[in-house]
């Protein structure tokens, strides 16, 4: 791993340092039989850990939003975020959500760039817009609303707000990615 872009301010808690609380927070989301850098270092707080992970659970594995509409969202954060940790893990998750490595590589372009469907267009915008106004403007809430339900177009907001959360937690405390992640664009 190369010199990391941020200072490591909270490093992830090594395993032989976690009380038993953290050992038990930390059991189910064993990834490959490794606990992620994210997990590692949050789970330094258990309680906000145990509610954080419950409601980041929810919009990842059982939302309502269709993985690839809720990664386009997540990536677009992450770069208007510069967050490499999140980028990183989350290109994985796009592309065995159906994203393809062309499209991965436009989101930085955002929604005005050539070939998005409207729908996808009008979720990258969202997440543009949810970024600089901390609101979604009518015309873009509009194309959102032919095609989402409203469980989907308040997951919509709450993903986006979910990950800046992370990308500003991620950031201020230097998490650094994972050895395998894919490298921030740019």
């Amino acid at each position: 791993m190369s010199e990391p872009a941020r200072p490591i301010r909270i490093p992830p808690l090594p395993a032989e340092e976690r009380d038993e609380r953290q050992h038990e927070l930390l059991a189910p989301i064993a990834t490959d039989g490794r606990h992620l850098r994210i997990f590692a270092t949050l789970v330094r707080h258990p309680r906000l850990f145990n509610r954080w992970s419950a409601f980041g659970g929810v919009l990842l594995r059982r939302g309502e939003l269709d993985g690839r509409h809720r990664e386009l969202l997540i990536l677009r954060t992450a770069w208007h975020c510069h967050a490499d940790y999140e980028w990183g893990q989350h290109v994985r998750i796009a592309k065995a959500a159906g994203l393809s490595d062309e499209e991965i590589a436009r989101v930085p372009a955002g929604p005005d760039a050539a070939g998005w469907a409207p729908l996808d267009a009008a979720l990258l915008r969202a997440a543009d817009e949810l970024h600089a106004d901390s609101a979604i403007s009518d015309p873009t809430w509009a194309t959102l609303a032919s095609s989402l339900d409203e469980r989907q177009l308040i997951e919509v907001c709450m993903v986006v707000g979910q990950y800046h959360l992370v990308a500003f937690t991620l950031n201020s405390l230097g998490v650094q990615p994972e050895d395998d992640a894919a490298p921030f664009p740019g």
